[in-house]
């Protein structure tokens, strides 16, 4: 049965639309953002609307769409992979803070290769986006995979077309570890990519590497799991050879001082450590300050839910929970933020 969820969660993603039914009468809360985070937040939705019979309607439009959307008042919540900056919180009149720690990993469809036999590192998976690295048997590619056969084969880079947090975060690396990226392309929700074919949403990059061959793109982990897709393995900041999994994901997110960081602004790539996987990410939540106490008060309360209660889910999809002490920083917020103690208790 949890299986199948996933496969359906992984088709509906395409079609950027979470939907719970639920009665007429009951409380609805509407969101919309990130497709990262589509997995794990459409059970969380499932088993809160089960447990408490509030409906959570989520439209995964990518991290662009989702900010335009709580800036415009049209959802009562937004989510996005890309922090934002004081500045365009405090214009806004909205609060940030993260969910949950997504990783981000290359995929690529090579005939003879299999998940984890391929080993790339920054700059080359900055060459091949750029378009320097033309074909799989690239010398730069085999001197990382010497006992790999490689075939004479054109690269498809695989690109996400909508704004994405998790363009974001995968530009954010290319351009702190390739002069030459950050130079000519840079990073943000969306950039002008040199080459290939984009694709709507990590659903649909996924949808265009299992069709194309010799394509190679870049998704959230848990739709390379739920897709069966080949990903890699990256060589990390400390120059060390690691394999996409929760202890990688884990060692990377360790580096976070969210207490520090004002609006919880911490970006997670090319962390340092012998185990840390390079490309991992925050996932952030967005709310308005001048909403209703009682609209924000309910989404909080689902918030905190899955924060408190949908930890084994989160590692089940391979997503790495907050502890528990970021978790109280983050209600710490809301308080100071939202009134949230006057508001939901």
């Amino acid at each position: 049965m949890f299986r199948n969820w996933k496969s359906s969660t992984a088709a509906l993603g395409v079609l950027a639309v979470a939907s719970f039914a639920t009665p007429a009468f009951a409380e609805t809360l509407n969101g919309a953002g990130g497709t990262a985070i589509y997995p794990v937040l459409g059970k969380w939705a499932a088993d809160y609307h089960k447990e408490n019979g509030t409906a959570v309607n989520y439209q995964a439009i990518g991290s662009g769409g989702g900010i335009k959307q709580i800036e415009a008042k049209t959802v009562d919540f937004a989510n996005s992979d890309k922090p934002l900056k004081h500045d365009e919180i405090a214009k806004n009149n909205l609060v940030q803070f993260p969910q949950v720690v997504i990783s981000i990993v290359p995929v690529v469809h090579v005939s003879g290769i299999n998940a984890g036999d391929l080993v790339l590192d920054g700059k080359t998976l900055a060459d091949i986006f750029l378009g320097n690295v033309k074909k799989w048997n690239d010398p730069a590619i085999a001197r990382l995979n010497p006992n790999l056969k490689l075939p004479d084969q054109a690269i498809t880079p695989v690109y996400r077309s909508d704004g994405s947090g998790t363009t974001f975060n995968f530009t954010d690396y290319l351009s702190k570890v390739s002069p030459d990226w950050k130079s000519k392309v840079g990073s943000d929700t969306a950039v002008q990519f040199p080459g290939g074919v984009g694709g709507k949403g990590n659903a649909g990059v996924a949808q265009y590497v299992q069709q194309v061959d010799g394509s190679i793109g870049y998704v959230e982990y848990a739709y390379a799991k739920q897709n069966k897709l080949t990903y890699t393995k990256m060589v990390n900041h400390d120059g060390k050879t690691v394999t996409p999994d929760m202890k990688a994901f884990q060692a990377a997110a360790a580096n976070a001082d969210y207490g520090k960081a004002e609006d919880f602004y911490v970006i997670l790539t090319d962390q340092p450590g012998a185990d840390s996987w390079p490309i991992t990410a925050a996932t952030f939540m967005l709310m308005r300050t001048d909403a209703s106490a009682d609209k924000n008060a309910a989404v909080l309360k689902f918030l905190d839910w899955a924060l408190k209660n949908g930890q084994k889910d989160a590692e089940a999809l391979d997503y790495v929970p907050l502890p528990e002490s970021v978790v109280q920083q983050i209600e710490q917020a809301w308080t100071r933020n939202l009134k949230w103690q006057a508001a939901a208790k």
